[in-house]
């Protein structure tokens, strides 16, 4: 139920697996030009599309409160991390409905090749607004959303790319 009370948000969700300059300038764009009182990052306990994470979620939780620590509007939130399991992105949204109008859900352009097969994705396409988040070497085909905004981020940086450099400096 639509409350004029509510604060109005945006959601960001993902694995930072680790969290890296590429998220936070994501982060900083949307606060730029979404008409928001606050934007929640959501780190996963694991993203239901992958079978393991590099860095626990405990690991990931700090890294990812570190890295956004500057930004008064922005606060990160451990309810995937609590529920000890992947959490599909409308279970999150439900939650977070009872206590804000969440009017945005920020993804990367990276998700666009299948958000359909995302848990409930038409109702998530009919209760949001989706902010997509250009990213190097991705294409941006929009035809599945019924509603976006589009963030142009150039940063040629991933967390797969962080990994692959980590693992490279530990052999």
């Amino acid at each position: 139920m639509f409350n004029e009370n509510l604060k109005t948000i945006a959601l960001f969700g993902g694995s930072f697996d680790p969290p890296h300059f590429g998220h936070k300038m994501v982060v900083d764009e949307a606060l730029k030009v979404l008409k928001i009182d606050k934007l929640i990052v959501v780190p996963t306990f694991l993203n239901p599309f992958k079978t393991a994470s590099y860095f626990t979620a405990e690991e990931r939780f700090v890294l990812t409160k570190e890295l956004f620590k500057e930004f008064y509007s922005v606060v990160v939130d451990e309810y995937e991390i609590k529920e000890e399991k992947p959490t599909p992105t409308v279970q999150t949204l439900r939650h977070f409905e009872k206590f804000y109008n969440v009017d945005y859900i920020i993804v990367g352009a990276d998700n666009l090749e299948n958000i359909e097969k995302w848990q409930e994705f038409e109702y998530l396409n009919s209760k949001i607004t989706w902010v997509v988040a250009s990213r190097a070497g991705y294409g941006f085909k929009s035809d599945k959303l019924r509603a976006f905004k589009r963030l142009n981020v150039e940063v040629d940086m991933s967390s797969t790319q962080i990994r692959n450099e980590m693992t490279k400096e530990s052999l």
